[in-house]
């Protein structure tokens, strides 16, 4: 257990200087202290927030890769979709929603979540992919198209799903994403 507060600890002071960084030191020492107590839950609950404070750190970094709004686009970042992992397992997420005069759709990123895993085995396989829909090639990647949503797994661990019309609009904005550097994001 102390190794894994030491981890903890160590990560935390590797990570980006940003408000949360005092937050998240704060964090792992009073989880540290409550250990040291014998207040087990109290730890417990200290080592919660410290990783929801990371994982909302690490989000930032990956909201980052969202595409730019092309012309005649507007695009919202959602604050809630890093939230929202906690209740799968964990990971990072970050997601946008993008209007025009065409149309309207959600680009969401998720990474390092155990659910990204297990769609490992569908996304990573273009055959089963061509029966599930239409394989869509965007800067080398291959995207499943199916029911007005385009789904890929980069680098093994982020999930992009962009969904909404028109998909030509999806696919523009997709293609200024580099799909290299998002699949070796915050490693």
């Amino acid at each position: 257990m102390r190794r894994l507060f030491l981890a903890l600890t160590a990560t935390a002071l590797c990570a980006p200087v940003s408000a949360q960084a005092d937050d998240i030191t704060d964090a792992l020492s009073a989880a540290i202290a409550a250990y040291e107590n014998g207040e087990i839950q109290d730890a417990l609950g200290e080592i919660a927030y410290a990783t929801q404070l990371l994982n909302e750190l690490q989000a930032e970094g990956l909201e980052t890769f969202l595409p730019a709004a092309l012309d005649g686009w507007t695009r919202t970042i959602s604050d809630e979709s890093a939230t929202a992992l906690g209740f799968m397992g964990g990971g990072s997420a970050a997601e946008a929603s993008y209007s025009g005069a065409a149309g309207s759709f959600t680009v969401t990123y998720v990474a390092d979540n155990p659910m990204v895993g297990a769609m490992a085995g569908m996304l990573g396989n273009a055959s089963l992919m061509a029966a599930m829909g239409r394989i869509e090639r965007i800067n080398g990647e291959n995207f499943l198209q199916a029911d007005g949503e385009l789904s890929a797994l980069i680098g093994g661990r982020v999930l992009i799903q962009a969904s909404g019309s028109p998909t030509e609009a999806m696919i523009a904005h997709l293609e200024q994403v580099d799909f290299d550097a998002l699949g070796s994001f915050s490693q």
